[in-house]
């Protein structure tokens, strides 16, 4: 794992009065915890309080992280992935309590005809691996993996388990989406028209063949001996589940085989097609403007889509606990929501949001008017990260008067 020595000077950007302790935790992670290029920003009410960067955005080359600089954002992504299905249900192209083959036909292939689309977005759909092997080459060929996914079986009935869609849950939706968009985009290309593009957002699911690669960082991976060095930051149960050769949580992350290599994120190929739920990059900023937009009405989701999303969906009849990180949690539409153990947000409890591998999360706090975003480029280690949580302890609590947002045991992240 890249080391390296961040100078005060490194560090930029702009936090509003009263936001003072923010800005101190991310001078901190650089000082303490290891940082090495990372950026944060924070959207309350429509107005930006929070725009912070710094480090290197290439900790090798010692490229500093500039302020347009793009990172790989992980599961964060899904988040992103999950607004475009709330701008179509506000549309009125879907409707979350219909069963995705009245939208989607072959979807009902294998005994998935009654799943309806609420189900599948809150991780309930039985459907987390796919069994046709993928090349990375074959996640561009949106035909095949609609053939794909709908001959796969799924592995429990919907709505009595829940079990994380690790990546499929994105090809699902952007399926979903192509059969219910009048024009039959794809999500990356949804995404980008309907919603980057009207609000001016650098964010890509997918990127474009034109975009300037320079402004990429560096993802900076974890090697095996720091992996064995951290396993306490990970749940035992989640850690078994993972080691257990042909689990469906080990075969969730390894097809196609690149998904499990670090470094794959660092190029082209990895990056322009569209992993919905998993290779978004883009700036954090970004992130955290698209979830202000869903609060503020900007985007244009309406207060029954932001209702649906707020809502923690109705625990599968087997309960709470993750059929694939082993641990409970809860869901809803696309999204995370805070538990005692993952604690985000407000007391309210109003978050909704999603975390990436090694530390990225982004989410909206409808509660206190928040939208957030905070992404870095060397990867962590635990479901939540500790750089991250002291970012988030420092705006709710130091500067909001809110809750810790530190997990509630010492099990589920730091």
């Amino acid at each position: 794992m890249v080391k390296v020595a961040v100078a005060p000077e490194l560090i930029h950007g702009d936090v509003d009065e009263g936001y003072g302790p923010v800005a101190d935790a991310f001078r901190r992670n650089f000082a303490e915890r290891g940082e090495i290029g990372a950026a944060c920003t924070v959207y309350r009410g429509g107005r930006k309080v929070v725009d912070l960067w710094g480090g290197y955005r290439d900790g090798v080359k010692r490229l500093p992280w500039q302020a347009d600089t793009v990172v790989v954002m992980y599961s964060t992504t899904k988040g992103v992935s999950s607004l475009a299905l709330a701008l179509a249900h506000s549309r009125g192209l879907l409707d979350y309590d219909e069963r995705v083959a009245a939208y989607w036909p072959e979807f009902g292939w294998r005994g998935k005809g009654g799943i309806t689309v609420r189900q599948l977005l809150s991780h309930q759909a039985g459907l987390p691996i796919v069994d046709v092997p993928l090349t990375v080459a074959d996640l561009g060929d949106l035909d095949f993996m609609a053939a794909a996914l709908a001959i796969q079986r799924p592995l429990w009935a919907a709505g009595t388990r829940h079990g994380y869609h690790t990546i499929t849950l994105g090809w699902y939706e952007s399926e979903l989406l192509r059969r219910v968009d009048p024009g039959g985009r794809s999500i990356g290309r949804y995404f980008a028209d309907e919603i980057a593009g009207p609000l001016g957002l650098s964010f890509y699911i997918g990127l474009p063949d034109d975009f300037d690669m320079a402004r990429r960082a560096t993802i900076h991976g974890r090697g095996n001996l720091q992996m064995m060095m951290h396993l306490r930051d990970y749940p035992t149960s989640t850690l078994l589940a993972m080691m257990k050769p042909g689990s469906p949580v080990r075969r969730s992350l390894s097809n196609p085989p690149e998904l499990v290599v670090d470094t794959a994120f660092n190029t082209d190929e990895m990056l322009r097609v569209e992993i919905p739920a998993g290779n978004g990059i883009g700036e954090p900023r970004a992130v955290a403007a698209a979830y202000d937009a869903a609060l503020t009405g900007k985007l244009g989701i309406t207060a029954g889509t932001l209702e649906a999303l707020v809502q923690p969906a109705r625990a599968p009849s087997g309960g709470t606990v993750d059929e694939m990180l082993r641990t409970p949690i809860s869901f809803s539409l696309g999204y995370l929501k805070p538990t005692p153990d993952a604690p985000f947000g407000s007391a309210a409890n109003s978050a909704f949001g999603t975390p990436g591998n090694g530390g990225s999360f982004g989410f909206a706090d409808p509660d206190t008017g928040i939208g957030y975003c905070y992404a870095p480029n060397r990867l962590g280690f635990g479901l939540l990260d500790r750089r991250e949580i002291a970012l988030r302890d420092a705006l709710y609590r130091d500067v909001l008067g809110e809750r810790s947002q530190r997990p509630g045991n010492g099990d589920f992240g730091h």
